[in-house]
């Protein structure tokens, strides 16, 4: 961690997400949208390689491309094409899966190393309530399609909500033991974006009593440095994974990652819009590299936990 660029609280920065649209086609009750900020505006993929190459410089390893949803992007595969050039350690995708079938070997070919699919129950009914959509089989093929091209590791992140699909976490373990998938599950969190205020009150499921008993059956547990020192569980050749909400102190003291808005801009902070650094109003306006590189470094200047331990 040496070659890291760091911040004032000594956290290297090790990996960058990029939101590349605000556009979705599902409505899911409980999105956040990754914090961001509504836009119609987006990066070109030679603006977003460029974004990366700076990155790239400052020592960041690990490129995530998010949105809305990725793959709504009809040249997505063109950025991943183009990010790929540069040779990061990691490169991934967080998407919904929709349209994953249409372009997984593509995006394999083009160099994505690693996919999230967000699913969060295997019920056509429950899947029509969350997303709005009628889509499940879609989003199932997309996963199965992405792991037959090569993809690995494919990871499910399933939102768990008190009510709604807590009674199928071991369907949906086995689902991914299955198929070779990773279970990643996920505690909501307040969200200004729900249209009920109530929401979190009435869905937040408390994930401890549950990771207790996958402690329990685990065969072997491995703890993800720089990922808020998350447990991996591994049971009878699959593989679970915890995630508390954000809302703590330990989240914000192991946060690695800096973030680009949909329309250019760093976010220093998941939880906050105030402090953000425009960026990609330099690039069309030709400043150097030099010029740019230093706006990141104002953005990792401005990083401070959201979230710290009290005194």
């Amino acid at each position: 961690m040496e070659d890291k660029v760091r911040d004032n609280y000594d956290r290297p920065i090790i990996s960058l997400r990029i939101s590349i649209t605000n556009r979705c086609n599902v409505d899911c009750i409980y999105c956040h949208h990754d914090g961001m900020l509504e836009s119609s505006d987006e990066m070109t993929p030679d603006e977003i390689c460029q974004v990366c190459r700076i990155a790239k410089s400052l020592g960041v390893e690990k490129i995530r491309l998010s949105g809305g949803e990725p793959l709504v992007r009809r040249d997505i595969v063109e950025i991943v094409e183009k990010v790929n050039t540069l040779g990061f350690k990691d490169l991934s995708i967080t998407t919904n899966g929709i349209y994953l079938e249409k372009y997984a070997q593509a995006l394999k070919d083009a160099g994505l190393d690693r996919v999230n699919v967000s699913l969060d129950t295997l019920d056509p009914q429950i899947y029509k309530m969350i997303t709005g959509a009628d889509l499940l089989e879609k989003a199932k093929n997309g996963i199965l399609k992405a792991s037959e091209v090569g993809i690995y590791p494919v990871k499910i992140n399933m939102v768990v909500m008190n009510d709604i699909n807590t009674e199928e976490l071991w369907d949906m373990f086995e689902f991914c033991k299955g198929n070779d998938l990773i279970l990643q599950l996920i505690e909501i969190i307040d969200s200004d974006s729900c249209e009920d205020k109530d929401f979190n009150s009435k869905y937040h499921f408390e994930l401890s009593e549950f990771e207790e008993k996958l402690a329990s059956l685990a065969d072997s547990i491995k703890v993800r440095e720089f990922m808020q020192n998350r447990r991996k569980y591994f049971i009878d050749g699959g593989e679970i994974e915890v995630v508390h909400p954000v809302e703590n102190s330990d989240f914000c003291s192991n946060c690695s990652r800096l973030r680009v808005t949909p329309e250019g801009k760093l976010k220093p902070c998941l939880l906050r819009n105030d402090n953000l650094v425009d960026l990609i109003q330099f690039i069309r306006d030709g400043c150097s590299e030099e010029q740019i590189k230093e706006r990141f470094l104002q953005a990792i200047a401005k990083r401070e936990p959201y979230y710290k331990d009290e005194e």
